[in-house]
């Protein structure tokens, strides 16, 4: 399987182009969702997961010495609490399961576990290869590792219970990244695209496409590594809540249908 080298952080920053490459051609339909609402977001949180848990939203960051796990005012942007990891931990994705929060790193094979409420650390789960995005379903983590596969992991043991091949138009799609599960659907970003596939849960297939270019040309931003990550769905009005690597703004866009 395919397996994407990004650059390490610090960000120290020369200015680099940050247009994504062009979409491959799909089958799904492409839509293009409204949006509803804007929010301030920290532009130094090189974000790697986002999900609501309790009101809050819950924010991984990645990056050597600049990783965090953070619980975040959702309207303000306000850090209310904060787990700042050592230089050697890259945190990657994250998802809310059982009153624990678990966040993945890089290239570690080591998955955090801490207290929902208080951040408390509870330990860690090893699995093999790389952690890029995660969240879960009523009984299993769902795990993406810039390949093509999603896979499905026993929360306690960390032991592989199934994979699941994500296609579009039979074709694999590769990169994906921060993942949400919304019902029978995961939406999955792309790394460095500015779309968003939903994957139907039963077969693997895109169903359709989330188009997010405009929001990515409405926050300008001036790094290569800035782009489209951190997917989360508010629980009670369905809108999901859209970012990316150090960009200013959170996106309330709708769904569709």
């Amino acid at each position: 399987m395919l397996s994407a080298v990004r650059p390490a952080l610090p960000l120290a920053l020369a200015v680099a182009s940050c247009h994504a490459p062009p979409p491959p051609p799909t089958r799904a339909p492409v839509l293009t969702p409204a949006v509803l609402a804007r929010h301030p977001h920290d532009p130094r949180a090189f974000t790697q997961g986002l999900e609501f848990s309790r009101g809050r939203l819950v924010e991984g960051t990645g990056g050597h010495g600049h990783s965090s796990l953070r619980t975040v005012v959702p309207e303000t942007g306000e850090v209310l609490s904060r787990v700042d990891h050592p230089r050697e931990v890259y945190g990657e994705g994250v998802t809310v399961f059982a009153g624990r929060i678990y966040q993945l790193t890089y290239r570690a094979g080591r998955c955090l576990v801490f207290d929902a409420e208080t951040l408390a650390p509870q330990g860690d789960r090893r699995y093999p290869g790389e952690g890029w995005g995660l969240t879960h379903d009523d009984r299993s983590l769902i795990l993406s590792d810039g390949t093509s596969a999603l896979r499905f992991i026993d929360p306690e043991t960390f032991a592989e219970r199934g994979r699941l091949e994500v296609t579009d138009g039979g074709q694999p799609v590769a990169r994906l990244n921060e993942l949400e599960r919304v019902g029978d659907e995961v939406y999955a970003n792309v790394w460095r695209s500015n779309r968003v596939a939903r994957i139907g849960l039963r077969d693997g297939r895109v169903r359709a496409w989330l188009d997010l270019s405009a929001l990515a040309r409405e926050v300008r931003p001036s790094h290569a590594e800035a782009v489209l990550n951190g997917v989360a769905l508010h629980p009670e009005t369905g809108d999901l809540w859209v970012t990316g690597k150090l960009w200013p703004t959170v996106f309330v866009i709708r769904r569709g249908p």
